[in-house]
């Protein structure tokens, strides 16, 4: 599709590399279910494709419309998030390298981090990064990589991008952006000065709770070709099908998120009414302390909300517990609500550390059913 770049959102969704099949006219981007492919003589490759975890065809499409939807000039789709993740930081890092991270970073990163690229010698830091100065005062010279959640997960803080993308420039080190919570739709990490964008498609961008993925954007060729090699040499790629499965949940994504917002919205000042609950941790709300940083580089403000409640871990967890509609489980993003117990579950990593979370608090992926219906829920598993 030419000039994808002026389109709006939903058009490049829709469109962004998925021209229809030349072969068939197929409307829908083919599973391309094949491990290799015919060359038409040694080295006389077809549309470049040789082998599947190389390259594939429906993988391809995915990139392009992931990339378009960002505003990045390339795109890489992975098995998982954390495939992502992990090419991400060696592909960027070295032993002795250092990296500034969230100080309440998603459990899976900090796991990675902490636990497996220590042993290669990778240093990090955890960092309040709504503090710009705090940022600054954690870079040091061996610092490669800012990470950046923003909101973060679980505890909803803002960052500033540009802000953040200006101290990781002046000190040499890469900004990556882990966009999965507000998704393409609300944020564009790159158009602020980012580097790096990360996914978790498993997330927002597939929508609906049936595949796991990961994706990294960016505009820099130079990057890009390290990704690549790393996801070709280390081989963490998505299957056909997923991609596929990917690429139809996309389609929706501006109708989702604008849905989502809205339910979000609802149920947050429904919670910020309830005498049982003692705070309500959603960008959304005008006393949230990133509420204008949020306004200023988001479109709206998303699904996810997180809340405490009165009577500590036990009492959220009996929350959690007797909930109807949202459903007890981990991950977040799709068209059904999610309640879990972040300290006991996606979180649980973090224990002990200087990331641990609160054990009073209880996160939300806000679904796209009847707002209505939602609060009633949280209404009656808070009685």
């Amino acid at each position: 599709m030419t000039d994808s770049g002026r389109h709006g959102f939903a058009t490049r969704a829709i469109h962004a590399g998925q021209d229809p099949d030349p072969t068939t006219g197929s409307v829908i981007v083919p599973i391309h279910a094949t491990s290799t492919y015919a060359q038409d003589g040694v080295g006389g490759l077809r549309g470049g494709f040789e082998y599947s975890r190389t390259g594939n065809p429906t993988r391809t499409a995915l990139e392009e419309c992931l990339a378009a939807l960002e505003g990045g000039r390339h795109g890489r789709a992975f098995a998982s998030g954390m495939g992502a993740t992990d090419t991400a930081l060696r592909a960027m890092c070295r032993p002795g390298d250092h990296v500034v991270i969230p100080n309440d970073a998603y459990g899976g990163t900090f796991r990675l981090i902490d636990k497996v690229l220590s042993q290669w010698g990778v240093q990090h830091t955890p960092v309040a990064l709504s503090d710009p100065d705090a940022v600054r005062a954690a870079v040091r010279p061996n610092t490669r990589v800012v990470w950046v959640e923003t909101p973060t997960n679980p505890l909803l803080n803002i960052a500033d991008i540009a802000v953040l993308a200006e101290i990781a420039r002046t000190a040499g080190a890469k900004l990556v952006v882990d966009n999965t919570f507000a998704s393409p739709y609300l944020q564009n990490p790159l158009e602020l000065g980012a580097d790096v964008v990360l996914h978790s498609t498993t997330k927002y961008v597939g929508g609906h709770s049936d595949v796991i993925g990961g994706a990294l954007v960016t505009s820099d060729t130079e990057l890009d070709a390290a990704f690549g090699f790393l996801q070709n040499g280390a081989g963490a790629v998505p299957g056909p099908f997923d991609a596929w499965l990917t690429l139809r949940g996309i389609k929706t994504l501006e109708v989702r998120m604008e849905k989502h917002s809205d339910n979000a919205e609802k149920v947050a000042e429904a919670l910020l009414r309830h005498p049982r609950v003692t705070r309500v941790l959603y960008p959304g709300l005008p006393d949230h302390p990133g509420h204008e940083v949020a306004a200023k580089q988001m479109r709206r403000f998303g699904g996810m909300i997180s809340f405490t409640v009165e009577g500590g871990e036990e009492a959220a967890l009996r929350v959690c517990s007797r909930t109807r509609l949202f459903t007890l489980a981990e991950s977040l993003g799709g068209v059904e609500s999610l309640i879990e117990h972040p300290g006991r579950m996606t979180h649980a990593s973090t224990a002990g550390s200087l990331l641990q979370v609160p054990a009073d608090l209880v996160r939300l992926s806000v679904g796209i059913e009847s707002a209505d219906d939602l609060v009633a829920d949280l209404q009656s598993a808070l009685a």
